[in-house]
């Protein structure tokens, strides 16, 4: 379930801004989204989500299929960024037809050219990140470095262990690359921020909750069964990944 009382703008916010405060996606000012996490939406906010242009065509697929008519809602973020049912909504070939002609047949479209009937599309942050991102194309070749970008790219999730005044160790699973196997490996303690200046993404974060991370952000509270479908999605974009890179 989303928080209760959470609009759509400000929960796509809490994901969206951690890659944005980097540089890698989305518009100028990430300052703006650190101020819509907090609920304080605006005229601009369907704008500024546009500019993400690698999870915009996904939102618009998605609640098009749902038959859900804004692609801010609340309920076609959580399917994007954790996952859940309303995955299911969405016909896989329709959604490699939509992405080829959102992204292209670029070379920095990783596996999605070669993706064909056999491999299950979702309409989920992990299919980017595995399947449509180039990074993983090049861990056989470089290593420690893409394995890092798709380590902190994916949306994981993890138990809170301690708390500090702006960051949190959290105990999560690490990506890891045995060269054949791209898998979710031991759990390890990870040192994250969840507030920086008086601002955070999510709620204070207290021991022993369920929380989610993107890059090096907490980003969210979760439940148990949420887990469960980010990981259900996840392993089905491991599972395309490793193939294809055993080809």
């Amino acid at each position: 379930m989303t928080a209760v009382g959470m609009n759509g703008p400000a929960l796509f916010a809490r994901y969206a801004y951690p890659p944005n405060e980097l540089g890698y996606c989305g518009p100028d000012d990430p300052s703006v989204l650190l101020r819509l996490a907090s609920g304080n939406s605006g005229s601009g906010d369907r704008d500024r989500a546009r500019q993400f242009d690698g999870a915009w065509p996904y939102l618009e697929a998605l609640a098009a299929s749902a038959g859900i008519d804004d692609p801010l809602d609340p309920r076609v973020i959580e399917a994007y960024w954790v996952g859940g049912d309303l995955l299911d909504s969405l016909d896989s070939g329709a959604l490699l037809q939509h992405l080829r002609g959102a992204f292209g047949e670029r070379e920095n479209t990783g596996f999605l050219p070669a993706l064909g009937d056999r491999d299950r599309a979702l309409a989920h942050h992990s299919f980017h990140v595995f399947l449509v991102y180039p990074w993983v194309k090049l861990l056989r070749k470089r290593g420690a470095v893409p394995l890092s970008v798709l380590q902190n790219c994916r949306i994981r999730w993890g138990v809170v262990e301690d708390v500090s005044e702006e960051h949190a160790l959290v105990v999560s699973s690490p990506l890891e690359f045995d060269g054949e196997q791209l898998v979710r490996g031991t759990p390890v303690t990870q040192r994250v921020r969840w507030s920086v200046d008086g601002r955070s993404l999510a709620p204070t974060p207290v021991h022993g909750a369920l929380v989610t991370m993107h890059w090096d952000w907490l980003c969210d509270n979760i439940t148990s069964e949420q887990s469960r479908a980010l990981d259900a999605a996840e392993d089905s974009a491991l599972r395309i990944a490793t193939r294809m890179l055993s080809r």
